[in-house]
């Protein structure tokens, strides 16, 4: 799978020296290392499909070129607590590893933890809940850019008009606040589009089929689904309701493309969008590059990640994203959990679809 880097605004490095990021000065000058370097995945959340697939990838990555034989890849996972995630890094710190990549189970709570492991020289790179420290190298997905191209989609592919249910996601998530924002600001440009009804997924696929399902009984024209979900929810509330299926948006997860990629009763169109498990790998791979001495050119890296589809329109998309077709046994794989996230593997490395599953090599 490819994927294509947008680096956005970020600290730029010189500020981020003078805050005391000793040891990113040092690596920024250093060659590169003639043995493996020492790094700890540092992981403070467990529990559900991603963060298995995102450790799992992580583990596959460091036996494959080009990191193979250059990293030593220690696991520490803590469960669902920061207080518990600060005394594994404080350990993790003691035994002065040359990199530590973070999954965090807070924005907030770890920053003076990972100031303290910046300050010991220890080179950071936090990744997908991203820490407001300004220390570490930071790596995310650019949630502007999914969040401006799902409604650009949406309306496209319904010819600018049409009535439409919204996903309001999880209620307090920053992510969820943020993408209901931009949504919003991107339907207002299309007068044609109605919101006839918001509800709350919970990012649960019991509540997204909940929700639909009462707003379907509420409103006899639906006409599309942006969901902050699964989807399947929503095909299968369409579907027990007895209404046609419609264009619908959803997270990246295997269930869900197979579904779309192979649903035979027509009107169901599907736009896919991912926030990639494999962002352990490309945390790694930046954690051993700063370790080389070639940091990236910004403290933070937002990537745009590849789009899946049942149907390419046209439409005002985000600049250099790839927007590929979904197709069983290259992007979608129906003999694999419905849980995988979409797609497996970033461009430098080769990840299998059973790999990152869990369910062989």
């Amino acid at each position: 799978m490819s994927k294509r880097v947008t680096w956005v605004l970020g600290l730029a490095v010189p500020a981020v020296l003078a805050m005391g990021s000793v040891g990113t000065l040092a690596q920024e000058s250093a060659a590169p290392s003639t043995r493996p370097y020492e790094i700890y995945l540092s992981n403070g959340l467990i529990g559900n499909d991603w963060l298995q697939q995102m450790q799992r990838i992580a583990e596959v990555a460091v036996t494959k070129p080009p990191l193979a034989g250059r990293v030593n890849l220690h696991v520490e996972t803590v469960e669902n607590s920061a207080e518990a995630q600060i005394s594994s890094l404080n350990n993790i710190i003691a035994a002065k590893p040359d990199a530590i990549i973070v999954h965090a189970a807070s924005t907030s709570a770890l920053d003076p933890t990972i100031e303290a492991a910046c300050a010991a020289g220890i080179v950071v790179v936090s990744f997908s809940q991203v820490v407001t420290a300004p220390c570490p190298w930071k790596l995310n997905t650019n949630w502007a850019s999914v969040n401006h191209d799902i409604p650009v989609w949406l309306a496209n592919v319904l010819g600018g008009q049409g009535k439409i249910l919204v996903d309001d996601g999880l209620p307090g998530s920053p992510i969820s606040e943020a993408s209901n924002i931009e949504i919003a600001k991107v339907l207002s440009e299309f007068p044609g589009i109605e919101v006839v009804g918001h509800y709350v997924s919970n990012y649960a696929l019991g509540d997204e089929k909940a929700g639909v399902a009462s707003l379907l009984a509420a409103n006899p024209q639906v006409d599309g689904i942006l969901t902050a979900g699964y989807g399947t929810g929503a095909i299968e509330a369409l579907k027990e309701a007895g209404r046609p299926l419609v264009p619908i948006v959803a997270f990246a997860y295997n269930g869900t493309a197979t579904e779309c990629a192979t649903e035979t009763e027509p009107g169901l169109e599907c736009f896919i969008y991912t926030h990639p498990p494999y962002l352990s790998a490309d945390a790694i791979k930046m954690a051993v590059d700063v370790l080389d001495g070639n940091p990236p050119a910004t403290q933070l890296t937002e990537a745009d990640y590849p789009r899946l589809t049942t149907k390419q329109v046209e439409g005002d998309f985000s600049p250099g994203v790839e927007i590929q077709d979904l197709e069983v046994g290259t992007n979608v794989f129906p003999d694999l959990p419905p849980g995988l996230v979409l797609p497996v593997s970033p461009s430098w490395l080769e990840v299998t679809p059973e790999e990152a599953a869990g369910t062989g090599s």
